[in-house]
């Protein structure tokens, strides 16, 4: 973990309110570290559904192969997440470990193991002693409260330098209802289904498949369109769980995605998913700008994101922005490599809404002073418009700075 806190990091972190139905705890295990918190335990009231999307890797870790088997029953009674060790290219010791880890929960929750839900994230490769959890979750079961969000997040991190925090509250039927979410993820993120690991709980009693289908739609616009280095992880996790506690208090059972009475309850829900987005894009490892990269004018959305996710993977520009650099001639070679319907000489680029390029060429208006002052930004907006189409799409990044490769370096040892 850095040991300096990003200087992007959120100034206003939220007060986690308490959710019916989860209650969580968070010991050091000894998973890689000694004396860190590095083990999880959320503990769900019977009856909790459960969503989820993973990774699509071709080399998944144990614990992503496990939840995908467990999603087809759509309950579970808890979730434990360790950090340090991934769980990721370990073969059959890999799935032995997932499967004692959840043996030892399951008892500890007095639950089937088949409603235990597991990740993991940190060094691939090395095995994982899931000993080293007996005793532990036991204790956690025993000592798990509802307040613990902070503790949580915290629990979770690699190399992040903050916790990540969200939530909301809506009006579901005549309840309140609230969405609490936490997340890591620094380095290794181009999420191709979610996030890293994030974990997002409910009150509401929302059916598995409904949850299913906000998830998919949740996640193309906020974790999907998000992108710190273009490499995406073995163990991408994002798990919704809603206990259904409200219903108690009047809140409307729901069994469909398409609801009409799930319409404020979806925008709050995809409104977290966006917060967590974010903040792992301003806790992109060594970053010091955040970058917002848009793009419109394209023949199709799908032809904006892959531009825009060209733009923002492009090593050469990620480093002209951590060297405040407007290098509109690098933003060019990112869209011309994109495969993607272009015209140069339609072409028109944009740093913080001040137009450089129009045309194809060097804005006429161009001034280098007024530019620069606004490079120095800790927010860095790329604009590029096509004048081909209608597509429009946004993706989220950071700049490259010597500090993501000091970390990258040296982080197996």
């Amino acid at each position: 973990m850095s040991t300096g806190i990003s200087p992007l990091a959120p100034t206003d972190v939220p007060d986690m309110p308490e959710i019916a139905g989860v209650r969580l705890a968070t010991a050091a295990a000894g998973i890689r570290y000694k004396g860190r918190t590095d083990v999880l335990l959320a503990l769900l009231d019977k009856g909790t559904t459960v969503a989820g999307v993973f990774t699509k890797s071709k080399c998944p870790s144990a614990p992503v192969e496990w939840c995908r088997a467990q999603l087809k029953g759509g309950r579970a009674r808890a979730l434990v997440v360790n950090s340090g060790n991934a769980n990721a290219f370990t073969g059959k010791t890999g799935r032995q470990a997932t499967k004692l880890t959840a043996d030892v929960a399951a008892k500890a929750a007095g639950c089937k193991a088949s409603d235990i839900y597991l990740a993991s994230t940190g060094v691939i490769g090395e095995p994982l002693d899931a000993t080293k959890f007996n005793g532990v979750l036991e204790t956690l079961a025993r000592d798990a409260a509802p307040d613990r969000w902070m503790d949580a997040a915290r629990a979770i991190m690699t190399t992040d330098t903050f916790p990540k925090v969200a939530t909301a509250r809506v009006k579901l039927g005549k309840a309140t209802v609230t969405i609490n979410g936490i997340a890591k993820g620094a380095g290794m993120i181009a999420p191709d289904m979610a996030t890293m690991l994030s974990f997002v709980f409910t009150d509401a009693p929302i059916a598995a498949t409904a949850l299913q289908s906000l998830l998919k739609n949740g996640v193309e616009d906020t974790f999907n369109a998000v992108t710190i280095d273009s490499d995406t992880s073995t163990s991408d996790t994002l798990l919704a769980f809603a206990t259904g506690d409200a219903s108690a208090r009047g809140a409307p059972k729901i069994t469909r995605a398409s609801d009409p009475r799930l319409k404020a309850f979806a925008k709050a829900f995809h409104g977290v998913l966006a917060d967590l987005a974010e903040q792992v894009a301003r806790d992109g490892e060594g970053a010091r700008k955040l970058v917002e990269v848009i793009v419109e004018g394209a023949m199709s959305k799908t032809s904006a994101r892959r531009i825009a996710k060209s733009i923002a993977n492009s090593p050469l520009v990620k480093t002209a922005i951590a060297g405040e650099d407007a290098n509109w001639g690098r933003v060019v070679m990112a869209v011309g490599k994109a495969g993607e319907p272009a015209d140069r000489d339609k072409l028109s680029i944009y740093f913080n809404g001040i137009r450089v390029a129009k045309s194809g060429a060097r804005d006429p208006s161009y001034d280098e002073a007024e530019v620069s002052k606004a490079m120095k930004n800790d927010k860095i907006q790329i604009k590029t418009t096509l004048g081909l189409g209608k597509g429009r799409d946004r993706v989220l990044t950071c700049d490259l700075t010597k500090e993501y490769v000091a970390i990258n370096g040296d982080y197996r040892s």
